[in-house]
Order: C-alpha cells, then structure tokens, then sequence
C-alpha cells in the first residue's frame, strides 16, 4: 500500500508552506476521504512537475560544466553597481 501524507507531511516533502497547499487544493491531485485530505507518492511528484520551473536562458540557465578546471560559474560576470546605473 502507498504511503499517504498528511497537509503538513507532504508541505515538508515539496519544501513548500502547508498554506500555500491548502490555497491550492483545487488544483492539485489528492486524495479525500470525508474531510481528510491526504497525498501519495504520486501526487507529491505530479505536484513536483506541475511547478517545476528550470531557467531556459540568462545565467541560471543549465550550462555544460567547462571541461578545464575552471569554477563552474566562472563564465558570470558581475553586475554594475547601483550608482552607475543611476548616473547612465
């Protein structure tokens, strides 16, 4: 048998606010028996892909690891300060 999960145990699981699934109830899938609200294993990565968010561009996009011994973020560089962008 699958294991269930209550608001707060599955909220711990996804690292989210058990407020923020009770908010969203209506669209994600559980299941409810009379008025308890339970998640399965299922549910929990449905849930993980319904709000799965990976940057496509800009610098968080995935990147391939350089192949030297380079830092993997060495190809970043460093925003301006705020005082050159007031004065531009």
């Amino acid at each position: 048998m699958n294991r269930r999960y209550t608001y707060a145990e599955a909220a711990a699981e996804l690292r989210v606010d058990e407020r923020w699934l009770r908010r969203h109830i209506r669209s994600l899938p559980h299941s409810k028996k009379g008025r308890t609200v339970t998640f399965t294993d299922a549910d929990l990565e449905r849930i993980d892909q319904m709000y799965r968010h990976e940057p496509t561009a800009g610098p968080l996009a995935l990147v391939s690891a350089p192949t030297s011994g380079a830092h993997p973020m060495a190809h970043l560089k460093p925003l301006p300060s705020r005082g050159a962008l007031r004065s531009a």
